[in-house]
């Protein structure tokens, strides 16, 4: 089943659960989604690794918004805004473990022959194409970081 088509099943059942968070995120979810496929150069069509982009970037919103909000004492608001990214993260794929990671790095490292940080381009290229959807590129630059530097 396409990802919109699941979203907007589960936009169905959350109306009629009546469960408000949940289908506030997820028409976030919906909406975003339009809006990539209505994109200049977009078929109208949203591909499977599009849309994980989209989910990661809705998830990241979220969790800054969360942190700002801590920062200025609404825990209330944040809350709501880590309960929107839990409700979005159940559609992206599972994480890898930074052990997985790590290992998968250190393939990269030693088949590009990488060796100091004027590499990490490199392998930063490889890395973000082999991890895309499976792990944050934040945690994946700073591993890279670590072996090379």
């Amino acid at each position: 089943m396409a990802l919109t088509d699941e979203i907007n099943n589960d936009i169905k059942e959350a109306m009629k659960a009546k469960a408000k968070d949940k289908l506030e995120a997820l028409r976030a979810v919906k909406s975003a989604l339009l809006l990539a496929a209505s994109e200049k150069g977009a078929d109208g069509n949203v591909s499977e690794d599009a849309g994980i982009v989209v989910l990661q970037r809705l998830v990241k919103q979220r969790k800054e918004a969360a942190e700002a909000y801590n920062g200025q004492n609404r825990a209330d608001l944040a809350d709501i805004e880590m309960q929107q990214a839990a409700v979005i993260e159940k559609y992206l794929p599972a994480q890898l473990s930074k052990e997985e990671v790590a290992s998968i790095i250190e393939e990269i490292i030693t088949q590009t022959g990488a060796s100091s940080m004027k590499d990490m381009g490199k392998v930063m290229g490889m890395a973000s194409a082999q991890l895309a959807g499976k792990a944050d590129n934040k945690m994946v630059s700073t591993l890279v970081k670590a072996k090379l530097g």
